[in-house]
């Protein structure tokens, strides 16, 4: 089985972008432009007004002046010129006068009681700066800038700057057509009334439907078709033969002796794959079939989805893949699912095998519990593949890691957003209560008696904004705990993402050093050249003791696998009880130096806690040192003032 982030990779690498069309702007709400756009002309195309007031020769000054004509917004303007001693009265967006070189607002003038048969005047009360309250010619937009780049969506704000500038049709990609067929002999449609003994309603079929059209697609109901290898044959082969873009089908890619699905694809076209590692929709299939339309000779490629029966699965692996692909295709610069980062509620068990999208509500709380602001997560409870109720009301898929144990409440996990995080009642923000100690003090009621408590900080600003997945910290929790005897018994009892902010990083810490008091901290990420790299700093600023000896060993480890290991800044030490570390943000990375450090970090962490001293190894005399070893004598003396490695 791969991975769901290796799943879609290879979705996103077979979904090539739909050939460009051209639509008039009222049809292209939604597109993403194939091309840049650019103003034909200025904006303003004259110097406009700001305010409504009097159009005035700054240097004039304050005074009385007469008003020798009015301009309004669509008004010419030409022919009418203000000369020293004179003004103009201008209404907002009107034509500035020849000769006048600034605004004053109404609220700066009086009216003076006029003369019969005279003209009107006014009363300047304060001074004018040369260009006050005027729009420039091309002040907005100039003539030949590009106003809308290419791989933009269109919105309403872009489809009025269309309109502004007198654009008129655009070439965009379009959206893809989306086929969608349910299979199986116990699908019935849903209006069926009376239900015979093995039958039920289709469900898939309305929600792909329904979710296909969220994203603007064409569609085609291919209806229900019974397990019947021939009839899905022929029902496929029509459909790709349309001119279909992406064939969803729900049911018929498991092991049974009449899911034919999957072998009909392999038949037609390639497959890319058929397992993930994930829960649930592990027997996702995803295909590319070759097909020649009736009306065109020239051969195209469709993506095929054989998506799971069971109706959570089902729409589950739509979210996560099929609209990444119609994303793809309909030329989205960047396809991937939105993520947020979020703390959940309560505890959630947390699958040993597989990792897990799990079904929640997200909301945003003015303290999350850290003293930020931030999401915070509830469970949508019973989270069965086949218990549609679980994705009610569910704007988010939980990305909890493979870990055989209980995440804590006040954990930090990325969710990826499935809907608009709208329609709950006022007030319920202010019943969630997510004290980041909670977690601490949750995990030793669901795990029993800790010998080593870990908290595992990701610093990531890609991970922290959600736009990426955080590949490190999941890695880390799986290497503690299958580590867990060689360290001490340890567990990981608190996780965190932060950006790349000195003062985020401190804050945490701190919490988790003077308040929760847990034994160790793995920072992950942030250590190299980069201007935001600031991890050390920040680390070495709560440090009351550094411990270079442990950044030695994760170099020389590191060293082994790449030379850039050596622009490493890590830094490690203790404050108070608790011991940290800051590791590289490379998954494979912190394996591999957690290996390296696990046979005196039990030993490390004990002393830490001021338990009994253990008898330390017997140290090699300098004679029976084996070649090579004088480079690291030398670095541990450097640091430590004699050979010890502890």
């Amino acid at each position: 089985m791969i991975t769901a982030e290796e799943a879609l990779c290879i979705v996103l690498g077979a979904a090539r972008r739909l050939d460009p069309v051209i639509l008039p702007i009222e049809n292209a709400l939604g597109r993403i432009l194939a091309e840049d756009v650019r103003g034909r002309e200025p904006l303003p195309p004259y110097r406009a007004s700001v305010k409504d007031g009097y159009a005035v020769i700054a240097s004039d000054g304050p005074g009385e002046y007469p008003v020798i004509t009015e301009l309004r917004a669509g008004n010419d303007g030409s022919g009418v010129a203000v000369i020293p001693g004179t003004v103009a009265y201008v209404t907002t967006g009107g034509p500035i006068p020849n000769g006048a070189n600034a605004v004053v607002q109404v609220e700066d003038t009086e009216e003076i009681e006029e003369k019969s048969g005279g003209l009107r005047r006014i009363r300047v009360l304060r001074m004018a700066t040369e260009g006050l309250h005027i729009r420039p010619v091309g002040s907005d937009i100039e003539t030949d800038v590009t106003v809308l780049k290419s791989g933009e969506r269109i919105g309403p704000a872009e489809l009025g700057l269309l309109a502004t500038i007198g654009i008129m049709t655009v070439k965009v990609y379009p959206t893809p057509t989306v086929a969608v067929l349910s299979t199986g002999d116990e699908i019935v449609e849903p209006a069926t009334q009376n239900l015979h003994g093995g039958q039920i309603r289709d469900s898939n079929r309305s929600m792909l439907i329904a979710s296909s059209l969220q994203q603007d697609c064409k569609i085609v109901d291919l209806g229900i078709v019974p397990d019947s290898e021939e009839h899905i044959d022929k029902v496929l082969s029509d459909a790709f033969s349309s001119g279909i873009d992406i064939l969803l089908t729900s049911g018929g890619v498991s092991m049974g002796d009449r899911d034919f699905v999957k072998p009909i694809l392999k038949k037609k076209g390639t497959i890319l794959f058929d397992k993930i590692s994930m829960k649930p929709g592990k027997p996702l299939t995803f295909a590319e079939v070759s097909v020649q339309t009736r009306e065109d000779t020239i051969s195209k490629k469709a993506l095929a989805f054989g998506l799971p029966g069971n109706p959570v699965s089902c729409l589950v692996c739509f979210h996560l893949f099929v609209v990444p692909a119609i994303r793809q295709l309909s030329g989205w610069d960047h396809p991937f699912p939105q993520r947020v980062q979020a703390r959940i509620c309560h505890p959630i068990r947390a699958d040993p095998s597989r990792a897990e999208f799990h079904r929640a509500i997200i909301q945003w709380a003015a303290n999350d519990g850290s003293g930020h602001p931030g999401f915070v997560a509830e469970s949508t409870g019973n989270q069965a593949s086949s218990r549609l109720l679980s994705m009610k009301s569910a704007n988010s898929l939980l990305e909890l890691p493979a870990v055989d144990s209980v995440i804590a409440p006040g954990t930090l996990v990325s969710a990826v957003l499935i809907s608009d995080i709208v329609g709950f009642p006022p007030g319920k923000l202010e019943q969630v209560k997510v004290p980041i100690t909670s977690s601490v003090d949750h995990a030793h009621k669901a795990t029993g008696p800790l010998v080593a408590k870990v908290a595992i900080l990701t610093v990531s600003d890609t991970v922290s904004s959600g736009e990426g997945p955080d590949r490190s910290g999941p890695r880390a929790i799986s290497v503690v705990n299958s580590m867990s005897e060689k360290l001490g018994g340890a567990t990981v009892v608190a996780t965190s993402v932060v950006p790349d902010e000195l003062d985020r990083i401190k804050s945490t810490l701190l919490q988790w050093c003077d308040v929760d008091r847990v034994d160790l901290i793995l920072t992950l990420g942030g250590t190299g050249f980069t201007p935001r790299d600031v991890t050390p700093e920040a680390t070495k600023a709560v440090l009351e003791k550094e411990a270079n000896g442990l950044i030695f060993v994760m170099l020389k480890e590191s060293l082994k696998v790449t030379p850039t290991a050596m622009l490493s800044r890590a830094a490690a030490g203790i404050r108070g009880s608790t011991l940290i570390i800051n590791m590289p943000g490379n998954p494979n990375a912190v394996a591999e130096c957690m290996d390296a450090l696990a046979p005196a970090l039990k030993h490390g962490l004990r002393q830490i806690r001021g338990e009994k001293r253990e008898k330390h190894p017997r140290h090699v005399p300098h004679a029976d040192s084996k070649p090579g070893d004088d480079w690291e004598r030398s670095f541990q003396m450097a640091h430590h003032g004699h050979g010890c490695s502890c």
